[in-house]
This record gives C-alpha cells, structure tokens and sequence, in this order.
C-alpha cells in the first residue's frame, strides 16, 4: 500500500491527541491513530493496564502486533470498520481512515470485553497452549477483570461513529492542507525568489498576500463562443459550446467535420495545444468554475449540467486541472470576495 498523504504532516498532532483522547473517554475504548504502513502517529488514549502489560511482553506483544496488522488489513479491504478479538479475546476494532479513495491510515481502538459471549466476532489470531503464557495471565487476572464491558450494540454504534468522524476530520484537514498548498504555489509563481515556508506563521502571512495571488485574479472566463484558426474544425467547436451537457466524443465531432478521427485529433491538437481528451474535459472546469462563483447550484447540479458521468467524477477531474475541490474553490472564491 501507498499513499500521498503523510497525518503527521496534515494534522495538528497535539490538537489531535486531545481529541482522541476525550474519545476514548467517552467510548471507555483505549484508542490509537496510525499511517498507512502501520506506523503510530499518535499517543495511545486510556490504554488499559493488561493489555500494556501484555504488549511490554516479548513473547506477547508479537501476537498484539500480527492482531493490528490483520485487523488493519481487513478494514481497509472492507472499507468500513472491523471489529475482531485478540488473541486474548479481547475486542477490538480497526476503523480504516479514506480520503478520494486513498488509504491514509487507521484509528485502532478497544481494549474493552464483550457483554453478549454468543455474539460470533472472529477471533484473528491464536496461541498454541503454553505453560508460561498461562502462568502469565493468571497474575494479570485482576486486570483482566478490570477491562470495561459494553454490549456489542455499543461496539458498533462507537465503531460507526469513530469511523464517521475521524475521516471527515482527516478530510477537512487535507482540504485545508491542499488549499494553503495552493497558495504557496500561487506566490512561489508570483515571486519566484521567495522559497514557500510551511511554518503556522508563514500561513498567516500567506492568506494576508490572497490578494496578489492568482486566486484573486479575474479568471480567465470560458466564452460561449469559439472562433477556430482552421475553419474545419468550426463545427465541431460550435457542437462543443452548444451543448455543454453532453459528453462529446472525438469520433463523432470528427464525422461532424467530414474527416477521419486521426486526421481530426491531430489538427485538433495544432489548434488547441491539447489532445482532445485534455481540451473538453478542461474546458469544462472552466464552465464549472464559472457556475461555482455565480450561482448557487450544488456540486451534483453542475456535475449533471456539464455532462459528467457523475459527482465523483467530476470532482476528481475538478480536482486534477484545480488541485483542490469544487467545493473548496467555491470557498476560496468568495472568502476571497469578501476582503
């Protein structure tokens, strides 16, 4: 597994220590935050005293160890929360953490009993009897008891809603992220000479130059007309511009210009300086552009408008021309209206 995003670099850590930790208190679930490869980003919340105990012992803590790598593993599979017990039947849940279909990481939580036994929650993985590991829970019996107990309705209530939060939280502070990320690109091309600083002090002097930036430039807008240098291709920019809501193919603007679709794309390319596939798609964020800065239609009435496949789609594309989302722009635009 891979991902671009790094938690460490989009979160404000020590905020997010706080706020897992007053989760934890809430769920009585000990609670942990880790990267896409497993690694911790994040203190553990309300660990329970055996399951330190057990995770200080060399011989356990590699059984603890292989319990979060599959219940990770089938989380991200799922795509949705997966509660299994340890090897010590203890319940846990590994709430997987999505982001425009990236893995970015996983908040690992439980430490906590089951009221309901006959409940069948898979138990991931298993010891082979051993004598010392016996001898070893006995004189953790007292903590083991002291394990909180819920219901395994609660479980899946907290699971549902740790799930719920912590990827909108994540998502909000990427969206964040990607926007400050673009102004630092805007000023590095304004002023080449000034190298971006990522620190909390330089953001604030970044939104206070917005003005200067590219953003609050009058955006080139996208005309309802277009006049081609190579007359044969006029048809097949007027079908384009006419009928903004359909999903245009390059063979069939081709047989629209009387040529064959290899002759088309490549003095359609001359023309344009883009390969047809490029130009629409293109053209047509600067239409949603225009649309997210002067009315008030939601992203999935644009996306219908301008002939996407469907939201999801567009958004991605909004994405790959913007390097933020129609929703995110739609802020930025009118945030920066409003200084």
């Amino acid at each position: 597994m891979n991902s671009r995003y790094d938690l460490k670099k989009i979160m404000d850590i020590d905020k997010w220590h706080k706020l897992q930790d007053s989760m934890s208190l809430v769920t009585r679930m000990a609670i942990i935050t880790v990267d896409y490869k497993g690694v911790p980003v994040s203190k553990h919340s309300q660990c329970q005293a055996f399951c330190s105990a057990v995770r200080e012992d060399p011989a356990l803590s590699s059984y603890c160890q292989k319990c979060d790598a599959r219940g990770g593993l089938e989380a991200v599979r799922s795509n949705k929360p997966y509660i299994y017990q340890c090897h010590f039947q203890i319940l846990d849940i590994a709430i997987p953490i999505v982001v425009d279909d990236q893995y970015i990481g996983a908040v690992m939580a439980g430490q906590v009993k089951l009221r309901d036994p006959d409940v069948p929650i898979e138990q991931i993985v298993t010891r082979p009897p051993n004598v010392e590991t016996d001898k070893k829970f006995k004189a953790l019996s007292e903590e083991y008891e002291s394990l909180p107990v819920l219901s395994f309705e609660e479980v899946e209530k907290i699971a549902d809603m740790l799930f719920h939060l912590c990827n909108y939280i994540v998502e909000e502070a990427i969206r964040k992220s990607d926007m400050l990320e673009m102004y630092r690109n805007s000023i590095t091309l304004e002023h080449p000479a000034h190298a971006p600083d990522s620190s909390y002090e330089h953001i604030q002097a970044l939104q206070s130059e917005l003005s200067n930036t590219l953003i609050e430039k009058k955006i080139k807008k996208s005309s309802n007309v277009y006049q081609a240098g190579n007359s044969l291709l006029q048809p097949a920019f007027d079908h384009i511009f006419r009928h903004k809501h359909e999903n245009v193919d390059l063979k069939d603007m081709a047989a629209l210009c009387h040529v064959s679709p290899s002759y088309f794309s490549r003095i359609f390319t001359k023309e344009t300086g883009e390969n047809f596939s490029v130009f629409v798609p293109h053209l047509k964020i600067g239409w949603a552009k225009e649309l997210l800065e002067t009315t008030e239609l939601a992203v999935n009435q644009i996306s219908d408008e301008l002939g996407f496949a469907d939201a999801g789609y567009f958004i991605k594309t909004f994405r790959k021309f913007e390097n933020l989302t129609p929703a995110a722009y739609r802020k930025i635009y009118r945030n920066n209206r409003e200084l």
